[in-house]
Order: C-alpha cells, then structure tokens, then sequence
C-alpha cells in the first residue's frame, strides 16, 4: 500500500473502530458491561472511570453488579449511574450495586436498530468525508510531481479501501440490529 494512500486507511480504520466501541455501549436485553464504560465517578474530586473504582461482574444473563473497592462509593458510583443516560435505576444493599436490565419492549428494540442505523450512517458519512479529502489531496499533487496515472492509481485505491470499510460498517449494522432484535 502506497504511504499516501495508507495515512486515509488509518484514518477510516480509527472511524471504524469508534463505531464498535459505540455499539458495545448499546444495550441489547443482555447486560454487557461496556454500557458502563463512559461513565465517570467523582472520586475524591477527580472523575473516574468506574472500572477504576470497583469490581464490575455478570452474576446473572441480565444483571450487572458493581462492587466498589471502598465502601464510601456506593452512593457516588449510584450517582453517577442515575445521572448517565443507561435508563437503569441501581439498587444497593450498602456494599455493592446491582443493575438489572428488564426485557427490551418491542418498540424499544426497534428505537435501538434506528440508532445503531443512524450511527452507522454517521461512521460511512466520515469515511466518504476521509475519501474526499484523500482525493483532494492526491490532485494538489499533479503539475509535475507525480503523473496523472499515478493519482488515477492512488484515487483507485482509495476508493477499494472506502469500499471495503462501507462494506464492514454495513455488516456491523447486521449483526448489531439482529442482536437487538433477538428476543
């Protein structure tokens, strides 16, 4: 792979890989303790992520329980769950804190495809966005540097490596859908 070429595939390689991680925070009935990962705890004045402050385990298929390293965080990590946009309500006995995840209605599930399908779109609209600004750069290059069919070639291979990334992107969209849509 040309060095020219390969500076965009990073690129659409690192939008790819944030559309995963977004994904992995969508709740799909299960509990998947990735829902947590962007929530931060104030601990002693500096927000922290809550993998920092305790123990996250899956006792059961749709229970997530969260057991603080100290037991004076159970209502800054309840805090901290509330305020965030989850749409769980913990429950904790004074020492650890559970998070039960009810059924998904059917309405639900099909707001959670619309947002997996939104952002997928949002993550194929940043990798045509990498594609254009590749191609405007590949033709600032012409006027005597390299030939025209050395951009033609450049423009080419940008364009099967946006294609492939489309591809991947349209496939995570699949497999997430049908994991939302799986009672």
């Amino acid at each position: 792979m040309d060095e020219r070429v390969k500076i965009y595939n990073d690129k659409m390689q690192k939008a790819y890989d944030f559309l995963l991680s977004d994904y992995q925070t969508i709740r799909a009935g299960r509990a998947n303790p990735h829902v947590l990962d962007k929530i931060k705890v104030d601990y002693y004045g500096t927000p922290t992520p809550l993998q920092q402050v305790g123990n996250i385990s899956v006792p059961e298929p749709r229970m997530i329980q969260i057991a603080p390293w100290e037991k004076n965080l159970v209502k800054d990590i309840e805090k901290a769950i509330l305020a965030s946009d989850i749409g769980i309500t913990p429950t904790n006995d004074g020492t650890v804190i559970r998070l039960v995840f009810p059924e998904l209605t059917e309405e639900r599930r099909k707001d959670l495809s619309k947002e997996v399908k939104k952002k997928g779109e949002d993550a194929k609209v940043a990798i045509r966005n990498i594609r254009r600004d590749g191609n405007d750069a590949f033709k600032k290059l012409s006027g005597g540097e390299i030939s025209e069919d050395e951009i033609k070639d450049l423009e080419d291979e940008l364009q099967k490596m946006t294609d492939k990334f489309i591809k991947d992107i349209d496939a995570a969209i699949d497999e997430k859908t049908k994991d939302i849509m799986t009672v």
